[in-house]
């Protein structure tokens, strides 16, 4: 089976899928959560940041992102 990316809202512990999944009964899956929203928004609190994501994420700018290989 290909890659299946479907979105999801985590609520009380659990994450609710917006669709049902064509999985078998008992099949194992690999996840990856990525929240959505932008880079500088799904890290805000891991740094020793004092502003807001917003202006965090005006800073750094699509092209200063470590990561922008990966986009």
């Amino acid at each position: 089976m290909m890659s299946l990316e479907v979105e999801a809202t985590y609520e009380q512990g659990a994450l609710k899928l917006e669709r049902p999944l064509p999985l078998e009964d008992g099949q194992k899956v690999q996840v990856t959560i990525r929240p959505s929203g932008g880079r500088a928004k799904a890290s805000y609190g891991l740094l020793a940041w004092k502003g807001d994501a917003k202006e965090l994420e005006t800073l750094l700018g699509p092209d200063n992102h470590p990561w922008a290989v990966d986009q």
